[in-house]
């Protein structure tokens, strides 16, 4: 693996930043990172912003000074760029085209819900987690129409402060008040707000399969590939940038032991063949680098 980093020239916060890449890895770049004594805070989904004051240090480290093109040609040509579709632009609009698909009758809805999804202290709780989570909804069901699923969906983290529980039940509260006027099915409110419950523990009825399935979708990053479960880790310690990092490694470290000692993180069988054994590697690797830390 090379890293790559180009001149100090990108203004923010007072001073100016180069950017670090790697032609492999995110693992290794986020590795390169912390030697280097740059917190994950600053990993932006394939980079790291790095200060002025350390490009000396990371050309000493290793990294290659090369210019700001040729930066994004080797990013580029690694794959481990991310795609424009998952850029907030391209993002907002491919959101708002999937509700209106399936919500045509409620178009400024959609406005609404993506305002929430978009607020600038989510790292990882944002659009591009929506996204992924109504794509593996789409996966796991198929033609099948699960329109209450797919709304569930849309709320299920509509409110994020970071409160574990409360931000689960005021998601399901938001759903209740606004599936409840006018316009919306009888009854769709409660259930859309029960399914959004189930979000908190992530332990469905069994006998509930929409709930299996939001679920199921909901975690569907833990079997991601390595690149990407990388940036999703690195988003959640952004997300939770104000925790010190000793407190942030003890309560993420629990979270992952708890899932991991469930006997089956998955209840749809698709789901289970597309990402349980996955899951649980890269759990037991992340766990592995925490117990380092």
């Amino acid at each position: 693996m090379t890293v790559y980093i180009d001149p100090p020239r990108w203004p923010a916060h007072g001073t100016v930043f180069s950017h670090i890449v790697s032609d492999a890895s995110i693992a290794e770049l986020h590795d390169f990172a912390r030697a280097l004594g740059v917190s994950e805070r600053a990993f932006d989904r394939d980079h790291y912003d790095v200060p002025a004051h350390r490009h000396a240090a990371a050309v000493a480290l290793g990294a290659v000074p090369v210019d700001g093109k040729q930066l994004a040609r080797l990013l580029i040509r690694s794959g481990l760029r991310i795609p424009a579709r998952r850029r907030p632009a391209k993002l907002a609009a491919a959101l708002t085209a999937r509700w209106r698909r399936h919500f045509p009758r409620h178009p400024d809805m959609a406005g609404e819900l993506l305002q929430r999804w978009s607020e600038p202290h989510r790292a990882y709780h944002g659009p591009a987690h929506l996204l992924d989570v109504l794509e593996a909804v789409d996966l796991l069901t198929a033609a099948d129409e699960h329109p209450e699923l797919v709304l569930a969906a849309w709320f299920h983290d509509a409110v994020h402060e970071g409160t574990a529980g409360q931000d689960e039940r005021d998601s399901a509260a938001l759903a209740r008040r606004l599936l409840s006027t006018e316009g919306w099915p009888e009854g769709v409110g409660d259930r859309v707000a029960d399914l959004v419950l189930v979000t908190e523990h992530h332990s469905p009825d069994p006998g509930d399969r929409e709930a299996c399935l939001l679920v199921d979708a909901d975690l569907s990053v833990l079997g991601a590939g390595t690149e990407d479960y990388d940036r999703y880790r690195a988003a959640v310690r952004r997300e939770y940038a104000d925790v010190p990092e000793e407190q942030f490694t003890a309560a993420r470290a629990e979270v992952l032991r708890a899932l991991r000692e469930k006997p089956q993180l998955f209840h749809e069988p698709r789901a289970v063949a597309l990402w349980e054994e996955r899951a649980r590697r890269n759990l037991d690797r992340e766990l592995g680098i925490l117990t380092r830390a």
